[in-house]
């Protein structure tokens, strides 16, 4: 059973959780830009967390199966088509065999995922099905039929405003003013992608003018250019950078990254290691709990 792409939209990927071993091999995490949707909109068909899906941005693919899909697309609210119908995002629909399913744009938000009960059974490398490049034209994903009832999720996280970061001071924080740093609102520009998010605002100043040699660096490393400007890293960062790094937002907040948009401001915030490991031990408890209310559900309707 397969689900054809007929027009891949924007920029749309296979993902699941990525290569987080991988690492030390100079490859990427990769995988989705925002795990807590692609965790819910799985739940919501029945799946694990992780199990593969389509991460469309902005603009959506035109998918067709040949056989009928239980389907959602969670996260960001893009427009959905159906043989003149319009399913909801964050509901689950069967998509019928030989239907063609649009996924159109978002007003606001940058991501969401195109979920189907079984996941999408694609290639395994180094570990996972994440794809290195975004689907084509014609590409043909491996599936299995599935039909499923009416059932959504909205659920409310506990959370701050989406374009405030909390951070943790970086290795080179010494090496900036913070006061020149955290007062300011930055604007995400349209050079933002997946392996960082370019941010226009006042340039940074810098006491220590020495070079530096390339170090490790992750998803949400806030790196500051030679000439004062600030790079966030995203999923698919390089694994190593001779940038300073001012800051390293927090793991709870790496979701937010990949809804962030082009024109959207965003401000950052420093807290304390303590905090950091609480916020993050609540929302995955959180997040937890509703992943188990959506299984229960499943299994009693």
């Amino acid at each position: 059973m397969t689900l054809r792409v007929l027009d891949p939209g924007l920029y749309t990927l296979v993902v699941d959780f990525g290569r987080p071993g991988a690492r030390g091999l100079g490859v990427p995490v990769g995988g989705a830009a925002d795990r807590a949707a692609l965790a819910l909109g799985n739940a919501l068909v029945g799946n694990a967390p992780a199990a593969p899906a389509l991460e469309m941005s902005l603009a959506g693919p035109t998918l067709q199966a040949d056989c009928d899909l239980a389907s959602v697309v969670y996260g960001a609210p893009f427009s959905l088509t159906v043989d003149g119908e319009e399913p909801s995002y964050g509901t689950t629909f069967t998509l019928p065999a030989g239907k063609e399913l649009r996924i159109g744009g978002t007003h606001e938000g940058m991501r969401a995922y195109f979920c189907v009960r079984g996941g999408l059974r694609e290639r395994h490398v180094l570990g996972s099905c994440s794809g290195l490049e975004p689907v084509t034209a014609g590409a043909e994903l491996a599936c299995s039929p599935g039909r499923i009832h009416h059932r959504f999720v909205r659920p409310v996280l506990t959370d701050d405003d989406r374009h405030v970061l909390r951070v943790l001071d970086g290795p080179q924080a010494a090496w900036f003013a913070s006061e020149e740093f955290y007062p300011q609102r930055f604007t995400v520009t349209p050079a933002s992608n997946r392996m960082g998010l370019r941010l226009d605002g006042e340039l940074l100043g810098r006491r220590n003018r020495q070079e530096m040699l390339s170090e490790p660096v992750c998803p949400g490393a806030v790196q500051v250019t030679h000439d004062g400007r600030c790079i966030i890293l995203g999923v698919d960062g390089q694994t190593i950078g001779g940038y300073p790094k001012i800051a390293q937002v927090i793991s709870a907040d790496l979701d937010k990254l990949g809804q962030l948009r082009p024109g959207e401001r965003i401000a950052f915030k420093r807290v304390g290691l303590d905090e950091a490991e609480a916020v993050y031990r609540r929302k995955q408890a959180e997040l937890a709990e509703w992943i188990m209310r959506l299984r229960v559900t499943l299994c009693e309707g």
